[in-house]
């Protein structure tokens, strides 16, 4: 195997850990995932690693997230929220330059929220299809997210479908 075919293997292999740790709720590990400063060479002794905006995170319908504080801070908000999450990646492509990898996919989402008051079962589930982009960075350790972009796809509704066909007047 050549060098470029290992890299994408090992990207394809960041990325899919990046969503188990997610369904696993795993908040550690996630944290791990993510780039450091140390990781960029930024020092730490001169800059809080909390605030560094070494990383970023748009989750669908939110703002922008900058630094591990704010994006670590997000995950830890949504596993302490969501009861189950399950993702099935359909269109994933990896793209490696040098250090850095990109990969696009679809994240088709099956997600509950915490189960009703009095009740052992899960929330309604529900299921969502959202776009994503994730960039890693290559490290002494290995691949780490750089960046994690994600937006819903909006799906069309039967009422827009039947706008779209031709009046026959």
């Amino acid at each position: 195997m050549n060098a470029p075919h290992i890299d994408v293997e090992q990207v394809e292999r960041a990325n899919t850990t990046f969503y188990e740790t997610l369904e696993q709720g795993d908040f550690d590990a996630l944290s791990a995932l993510w780039l450091t400063p140390a990781d960029l060479g930024v020092d730490e002794e001169y800059h809080d690693p909390a605030d560094s905006g070494v990383i970023s995170c748009v989750h669908p319908g939110w703002p922008v997230l900058t630094g591990r504080g704010e994006v670590l801070r997000s995950y830890a908000l949504i596993m302490a929220n969501t009861e189950y999450i399950q993702f099935f990646l359909t269109d994933v492509h990896v793209s490696v330059t040098g250090d850095t990898a990109l990969v696009t996919c679809t994240e088709n989402i099956l997600s509950g929220g915490p189960a009703p008051e009095d009740s052992d079962e899960l929330g309604p589930l529900v299921g969502q299809l959202v776009v994503a982009t994730n960039v890693f960075r290559r490290t002494p350790e290995g691949w780490k997210l750089w960046s994690h972009h994600a937006s819903p796809v909006l799906a069309e509704t039967e009422e827009e479908d039947e706008d779209d066909t031709p009046s026959s007047s």
